[in-house]
């Protein structure tokens, strides 16, 4: 004999109904069938909201009624096209009787829990005589047994206890007596004792298949759904999510109770009583494996062997120092929601005896506190405990296995990894056994946490990253491509997985939380939204992704603005824009704090030296104890290509307009050539060797005239430069007359700091620095007379871009 139930997917369609067919049809070719049904898809869900309405004396219920019976009588007519007056009679007669039932509470407006379950078994009933007739119209041998005349239960209406004694005796009567190839039998429905109507409780089908089995001493039950077994976690929220080949009775069950949908949690116990097999598999792909639950030993070297998570749970805490030391405070609170009929799903104490914690279902809640309160009412006066704190909106997230009490370290990692995504810990509950590691967590944050834990547990060690890209100029066209071309070499080689998930520039912006196809996102970016620098970092928050990394590759004062907002959503943030750290110290001070806060990384290699590594090794010495006294400097690669190229036989506008052409200096050239933008990088450095320094107190010696420093545009700008061409050849003939180069140098010494044009003498190491070259000298106490050089590139796309790309990976690999 085999047992195998269908849900309510699985006959959900005619297309679906003919493909359980075929498996039942393949199976009684070997053995005996019998087959539990479910409702037909959403038909419980609709027959509790017509019953609603009802109840509401909203007269709609009649709608949603002719909704529900249009829904069967469509399937029929596809089922069995040639009309037959028996079928059609009876499912006529059944709706007859469900329409009365309706009306009837409508009338009273009351609908008990009798009367739901009255109600709700419609669905199975239709569909399982359906399906019978179905087999048979098709010359298949089929008979429907009613599970009503079968499953024996007490009066506990909505979610009745059976009489298993009586229950086993009725199943083995009727099946030892059975001649037909296959049985069909609705699901879900029972009767009482006392012969009246009742129901196992939604998913209860699965519960009926277990019963049978259990019954029968069949050699395993499968439960047919539209997943293709259990998953490591919802598949639904992590697409990464595995199917789970094998599983322990408790495993099973431990995530069926958390929110594996795929499993009534009841349906576990009769066959781990007698020791069936329960196998899971797909009715839409019956070729694919599935899940088997049993008693077997399962060594795998996972610990963990799923990830669930129950939505809409409200916490509830007890506390007070009336508590300490006093017993029966625990009784008292679980008698009360025991009263209530309130299920506790978590529990958890201090060893002070301080407080308790409980979780329950939110719709429980408010019902919860008033009873709490009302019973506690004489201790709160005498302030020996405090009104019930309830808090709603949260979930519970588990990591379920057998084997996680041989690993250690595993709570410590799931904790860790969470908080690493900024996902607050309400409150933990872990039992002795170490089945199950339980956190309460905000329900906005669930998404976020199955996909980290997932991460984290089960896959290659393969971290995604994802990025929101603000500034799509040169150096952000560059950044998306530098990221495109080596996609699949971080994959493979550092094991993670950067996606750009957000672009904007200061016209539109787009997203999609799944990655951007960098193959055509110019043209997805021509039809994007408008742009708004708030609602692209509301966007950010609302995505709520795990390992978030926000890019400013813009000279925006504004953007730089939002850095703080960012880092309190422990997004990251990666800028080449200098305004925030050459900014106010306050400010300066306070993103450091908020990056250390909220375990969000801060970095801004960029602002010195594009992709040199300049601020890294400046940190490395502070970090490793050296003392660094003092820095030179070529910092602008922007001013090196200009007088590298500037000469007597060439004018200085036009080698400006070069290296602005060529992408060497800002927007706005009279940022690097008013020596502001060096003077931002000095300052920068000189804070990142903890000295306390203002923009206004660096020196800044200006080589333009007071005619170019006035100018009151761009355009006006270089009108002055060719106006005053006398003052420039001036300052390069004076060099080469001393036989020196012309270098824009920034100074820091003993906490002062000053930027200049100096010539430079043959033999100093700034004499034949080239092109866009940049260079740094540290001088420290471990370096005092050769000090410690980093010389490169210090301008361009490429670099600029390749030195925030390197930021990216560096948070990557934290």
């Amino acid at each position: 004999m085999n047992v195998l139930k269908f849900g309510g997917t699985s006959v959900g369609s005619p297309k679906n109904i003919n493909k359980v067919i075929s498996i039942l049809e393949n199976y009684a070719e070997k053995d005996n069938v019998t087959c539990v049904v479910s409702a037909v898809g959403g038909i419980t869900d609709k027959l509790l909201k017509a019953g609603a309405l009802a109840q509401k004396k909203d007269a709609s219920y009649k709608k949603s009624f002719k909704a529900i019976k249009k829904i069967h009588f469509d399937i029929v007519e596809e089922l069995i096209p040639k009309k037959n007056k028996k079928i059609v009679s009876q499912i006529e007669s059944k709706f007859e009787e469900l329409r009365d039932l309706l009306d009837g509470i409508f009338l009273i407006n009351e609908l008990s829990p009798k009367t739901s379950d009255k109600l709700t078994s419609f669905g199975e009933l239709i569909s399982s005589y359906i399906i019978a007739e179905t087999m048979e119209s098709r010359g298949i041998d089929v008979k429907r047994k009613n599970s009503q005349e079968l499953i024996i239960t007490n009066d506990d209406f909505t979610k009745a206890e059976i009489d298993t004694k009586l229950t086993n005796k009725n199943i083995k009567s009727y099946f030892s007596d059975a001649k037909q190839s296959i049985t069909i039998l609705p699901g879900f429905v029972a009767k009482s004792v006392s012969g009246e109507q009742t129901t196992l409780g939604r998913g209860g089908s699965d519960f009926t298949a277990a019963i049978v089995a259990a019954a029968l001493k069949v050699e395993r039950l499968e439960i047919w759904t539209d997943v293709s077994g259990m998953f490591t976690t919802n598949p639904k929220l992590v697409k990464q999510a595995l199917p789970i080949k094998k599983l322990s009775y408790q495993e099973a069950m431990e995530l069926s109770h958390f929110g594996a949908k795929v499993l009534y949690p009841p349906t576990v116990q009769p066959a781990l009583d007698v020791n069936i097999p329960i196998h899971i598999k797909n009715t839409l792909h019956p070729e694919h494996e599935g899940t088997i639950i049993s008693n077997e030993v399962v060594s795998t070297k996972k610990s963990v062997k799923g990830i669930s998570n129950i939505n809409n749970i409200a916490l509830l805490t007890l506390e007070g120092s009336g508590m300490v030391g006093i017993p029966g405070f625990s009784k008292r609170l679980f008698e009360i929601l025991a009263q209530e009929k309130i299920n506790v799903i978590l529990i958890t104490q201090a060893s002070s005896e301080h407080s308790i914690c409980f979780g329950i279902d939110d719709k429980d809640a408010d019902i919860a506190k008033q009873a709490i309160d009302t019973a506690f009412e004489n201790e709160i006066s005498l302030h020996k405990i405090e009104p019930i704190q309830l808090e709603k909106e949260l979930s519970i997230v588990a990591l379920i296995g057998d084997h996680m009490k041989n690993h250690q370290g595993i709570s410590g990692k799931m904790f860790s990894t969470l908080g690493k995504n900024n996902i607050n810990i309400r409150a933990i509950a872990q039992g002795a056994s170490e089945k199950n590691i339980s956190a309460v967590i905000a329900q906005k944050d669930v998404k976020k946490a199955l996909n980290t834990l997932h991460e984290r547990f089960f896959e290659v060690k393969t971290k995604q990253v994802n990025v929101f890209i603000t500034g799509v100029g040169n150096v952000g066209e560059k950044l998306i491509e530098q990221i495109q071309q080596q996609h699949s070499f971080l994959q493979k080689n550092l094991k993670l997985n950067v996606r750009i998930v957000g672009i904007s520039n200061s016209r539109k912006m787009f997203f999609n939380s799944d990655g951007i196809n960098l193959n055509n996102w110019t043209s997805q970016f021509h039809y994007a939204d408008k742009s708004n620098i708030k609602g692209f970092f509301d966007k950010a928050v609302e995505l709520n992704l795990r390992n978030s990394i926000f890019v400013d590759v813009t000279a925006s004062e504004a953007v730089a603005a939002m850095y703080a907002d960012y880092l309190k959503q422990n997004i990251a943030v990666v800028a080449c824009n200098k305004i925030a750290c050459s900014g106010t110290f306050e400010n300066y001070k306070k993103l450091q704090e908020l990056s250390l806060k909220y375990n969000a990384p801060f970095l801004y290699e960029t602002n010195v030296g594009a992709g040199l590594p300049v601020i890294n090794t400046l940190n490395n010495l502070v970090a490793s104890g050296d003392k660094v006294t003092s820095i030179q400097a070529v910092l602008s690669g922007s001013l090196n290509f200009i007088f590298n190229n500037y000469s007597d036989r060439k004018n200085f506008h036009d080698t400006v307009k070069q290296a602005q052409y060529e992408g060497y200096t800002e927007p706005d050239p009279r940022i690097d050539l008013s020596g502001v933008d060096v003077a931002r990088k000095i300052l920068i450095l000189a804070r990142e060797n903890k000295t306390n320094i203002d923009l206004e107190d660096i020196d800044n010696v200006s080589f333009l005239t007071e005619k170019n420093l006035n100018s009151t545009s761009i355009d006006h700008f270089y009108d002055t430069l060719i106006e005053d061409e006398a003052h420039f050849q001036k300052l390069y003939a004076s060099a080469k007359a001393n036989n020196c180069q012309l270098k824009y140098v920034a100074e820091y010494n003993n906490g002062k700091a000053k930027v200049g044009l100096r010539e430079i003498p043959e033999g100093h190491p700034f004499y034949n620095l080239k092109g866009k070259d940049n260079i740094i000298m540290f001088y420290t106490e471990r370096y005092p007379d050769l000090p410690l050089i980093v010389r490169g590139a210090g301008a361009g796309a490429d670099v600029t871009a390749s030195g925030l790309f390197a930021d990216i990976i560096r948070i990557g690999n934290n």
